[in-house]
């Protein structure tokens, strides 16, 4: 199923401020919240689908590449494609409501955490930026206590009823003023909003509801990622204490230079070095690429600064957006010790016709041929 424009999808046009669309989609959202659609597939889908579009073009990076590239632009691995559930939504975009939060009755009572990230490097070479790869990681992370399924009592039950705010997860408090009476509501301080209080801890995990355990994961890599570039695994990060969501494991890719191929955005190069006599005669010439050696020809008189192009054996673009080539930049050779035999063979060719410099109007030079390619 194709998805809906964004603009379309909050109602504003593409040159909406970031308060039109803050106001748009708090609009959205609160006519299809869950408390006034009570099971209502349809209704929570259009609620998930207006923060979807308010998760890009509230931020002003994603919001640049989808005007540019459309969907394809914030789709995938690169940027957070997180599954876009109820509590996904409440957890990234609930304060934009303020005091009437319209999902406090949907969580009443309940804090939503969410466990620390985690953030780790991953060093990649070029043929695994060029293909794409699957690593599988191991990582030491919290993950939730199963003896007492995360909420840190003892079998998972020991709790008793918050004394100091009887069980309403808030303390309300009144205050005189000279506009009246005003009264404030803030989560209490003894149970954190929970309602409740542990009478008896979890002996696995002495209450904290999480136990650090090392774990192996994988991570899909796509190709023609590059370096500097954040890949997030969810919920693959720390779980809270006591409960809640896990964060994410944030994946910083490290590109690994290559010792004979050069990357250039999408395109590879490789610097050939010939002698002066297969530039002159013309040759057929070995050359590597990221699937293995090619032979090229070389042809006769070829110059330094010469460029081929080997069509499509670049870097895929990552949001598919085409491939890239190879480019190979040929430099001729100039021997830098001589015996006086050879010195004597090249002295007797100095004055030959074909040996004087002689370029055509039409060839081009190495600057010209460099801004030409990019």
């Amino acid at each position: 199923m194709e998805k809906r424009d964004y603009y379309e999808i909050l109602g504003v046009n593409r040159n909406a401020s970031p308060e039109e669309i803050k106001k748009a989609y708090r609009k959205i959202a609160i006519k299809y919240h869950p408390d006034k659609n009570p099971n209502n597939p349809t209704a929570e889908e259009k609620f998930k689908e207006a923060a979807e579009a308010y998760e890009v073009l509230s931020t002003p990076k994603k919001r640049q590449l989808y005007d540019q590239f459309g969907h394809a632009g914030v789709d995938g691995s690169t940027f957070s494609s997180h599954r876009m559930d109820v509590k996904n939504v409440f957890e990234r975009f609930g304060d934009i409501f303020g005091s009437d939060n319209p999902f406090n009755s949907f969580f009443r009572g309940e804090r939503i955490r969410k466990g620390e990230n985690l953030r780790i490097k991953l060093k990649l070479s070029l043929k695994e930026i060029v293909s794409g790869v699957e690593k599988k990681i191991k990582v030491k992370r919290y993950h939730s206590c199963s003896k007492c399924s995360g909420n840190g009592a003892k079998n998972g039950t020991a709790f008793t009823v918050c004394s100091t705010c009887d069980g309403s997860g808030q303390i309300r408090k009144v205050a005189n003023t000279l506009l009246g009476s005003m009264v404030t509501a803030i989560i209490c301080p003894a149970c954190g909003g929970e309602r409740k209080t542990i009478s008896s801890y979890c002996n696995t995990c002495e209450g904290k509801g999480r136990i650090l355990k090392e774990e192996v994961i994988s991570i899909k890599v796509p190709a023609g990622v590059s370096d500097g570039m954040q890949l997030i695994i969810e919920e693959k990060g720390n779980a809270p204490i006591r409960g809640g969501r896990s964060g994410d494991l944030l994946v910083l890719v490290e590109e690994q230079e290559d010792e004979l191929l050069k990357r250039e955005g999408k395109n590879i190069i490789y610097n050939l070095h010939v002698n002066f006599v297969d530039a002159a005669m013309g040759s057929s010439i070995e050359v590597p690429t990221i699937d293995g050696k090619v032979k090229i020809k070389l042809a006769p008189g070829t110059q330094s600064g010469k460029v081929l192009r080997l069509k499509g054996k670049g870097i895929k673009d990552i949001h598919n957006y085409g491939k890239g080539d190879q480019l190979i930049c040929v430099n001729v050779w100039t021997p830098q010790q001589l015996t006086k035999e050879e010195k004597a063979m090249l002295e007797s060719l100095r004055n030959s016709p074909n040996f004087t410099p002689n370029p055509r109007k039409k060839e081009k030079g190495l600057f010209e041929k460099i801004k030409e390619l990019f």
